[in-house]
């Protein structure tokens, strides 16, 4: 192993090198890398059973037909892909990672809110819905303990995330030919054994488009948050159109594919009495040939672990944006093992009933994160006027306030929820009333966020203010 190196300038592309940065700027003379690279960095982790289960969702637990499921999950994950595409233009630009780019709109202190969220979000949800799938495909393979196999998943995912940037991009680069492989032998296979047409619709619950559609969308913008955390190094000139369609090209085609898969897998036949004993994956892979079942399972297995890997170092990097002044030795890397222990620990709660619990958190991260991308996207509108360099200043401003993000992403989220959620844990007020509608959180949110952030940034004391440039710009005290 490389020792890590005494500054970012020394770390440059090295790969077995524990990168030394937190959340700090990359500097120009330690840039590297091409965009085309950012395409399998972003599809890997999508080849996994999580992104299956979406499609699973929409036929095998909310009824829907095969076509208006598919429907559903083209919309949601476009939409989400769109959004993670044009969050990473910020990394190029400014050299930091998406949470803190956030700054910008959020202000220091008010950035606290979007990027605790997303540290607990990908540093342990995310990392505990992919390991318990990776353990169960282990599992299901190769006949171990099912807590050997968590465990085993969780040293191999913490392992790429501790290494950091460089070394998650290569093992994304390597499986990405295994997995993209895999999976479509694995869904051709699957559609010769499914049976579409059985799958009508005619017992779908109600509003089971818009819950498939805020699923998948659920799934694709959960990336979102980490738009730039991959894209920073890349140097400051690098094509603007490169930057956002190749990580949107390969969250969506990834997503699409194998959310497809999984709702075609769910008309495909198993014995009740078979069915009844298997888990998630198990039944996933019991409908193909034994060695193509195996060699998805292996897939699976690396897939959750791709995934995690990210995971875990954008869950840790949101964590070191919040700004609370660590200690010296308290450095990404440490800080992305403290989330895999806690991860772990959640994971290993959620083996039992995890296809409800993956629903409900999809649709959790939705009612978030649609009013963070309405505050977030409004703001850049606002400032795309403004230079790089008077934006870049924010960043590191802890005098910077802008408290009508906050209070515009909070009150969307509340209000989305209270009128219009509607999963098994709960259910909004017009969403009880109107069950027809589905669930329309992710989209109130979102216009609710963006109307609140216009009208709040007009009210004194809620708007953009720098306590710095004002005490500096004030005219001084008569007699001074």
């Amino acid at each position: 192993m490389t020792a890590a190196p005494t500054d970012i300038s020394a770390y440059g592309d090295h790969i077995v090198a524990v990168e030394p940065t937190g959340a700090e700027p990359v500097p120009d003379e330690a840039r590297h890398g091409r965009p085309l690279g950012l395409l399998w960095t972003w599809t890997s982790p999508n080849m996994e059973f999580a992104t299956v289960f979406v499609g699973v969702l929409a036929v095998g637990i909310l009824g829907m037909g095969f076509w208006p499921a598919v429907l559903a999950i083209v919309i949601g994950t476009a939409l989400g892909s769109v959004a993670h595409g044009l969050l990473g233009l910020s990394g190029p630009r400014f050299g930091v990672p998406q949470m803190v780019a956030g700054r910008s709109a959020f202000g220091f202190l008010g950035n606290a809110l979007p990027a605790g969220l997303n540290a607990l979000t990908a540093g342990i949800g995310w990392f505990a819905v992919n390991s318990v799938s990776a353990a169960y495909a282990l599992n299901t393979l190769l006949k171990w303990p099912l807590l050997l196999c968590l465990f085993l998943v969780v040293v191999l995912q913490v392992a790429l995330a501790y290494f950091g940037h460089n070394f998650i991009h290569t093992a994304e680069k390597y499986a990405f030919p295994v997995l993209t492989l895999i999976f479509l032998v694995a869904a051709v296979t699957m559609f010769t054994k499914a049976h579409i047409g059985s799958a009508n619709g005619a017992h779908a619950a109600p509003g089971a488009f818009m819950l498939e559609t805020g699923a998948a969308f659920g799934y694709a913008a959960g990336w979102t948050p980490y738009g730039s955390d991959y894209t920073r190094y890349l140097p400051r000139r690098t094509p603007q159109w490169a930057v956002a369609l190749w990580p949107a090209l390969g969250v969506f085609l990834s997503c699409v594919l194998l959310e497809v898969v999984g709702a075609a897998s769910s008309t495909a036949f198993i014995p009740a009495r078979v069915a009844a004993g298997l888990s998630p994956t198990a039944a996933f892979t019991y409908p193909l040939p034994g060695l193509i079942a195996k060699l998805t399972l292996l897939a699976i297995a690396i897939g959750g672990i791709a995934a995690n890997a990210l995971n875990i170092y954008s869950g840790a990097l949101s964590f070191v944006a919040i700004g609370i002044r660590l200690p010296a030795w308290l450095r990404r890397a440490v800080v992305a093992v403290i989330f895999g222990i806690a991860g772990t620990l959640v994971a290993w709660s959620g083996l039992h009933d995890s296809a409800t619990k993956y629903n409900n958190f999809l649709l959790v991260i939705s009612y978030w994160i649609g009013p963070w991308l309405a505050v977030t996207f409004t703001d850049r509108y606002l400032r795309r006027r403004e230079p790089d360099a008077a934006v870049g200043a924010l960043l590191e401003d802890r005098t910077h306030r802008n408290w009508a993000a906050p209070v515009a992403m909070a009150a969307g989220t509340a209000l989305s929820v209270w009128l219009f959620s509607n999963q098994s844990d709960y259910t909004g007020l017009i969403a009880k009333h109107v069950p027809s509608i589905g669930d329309l959180g992710f989209e109130t949110g979102f216009v609710i966020a963006a109307l609140l952030y216009l009208g709040l940034r007009l009210v004194p004391g809620f708007g953009p203010v720098r306590a710095a440039a004002a005490a500096q710009e004030a005219p001084e005290p008569a007699g001074a």
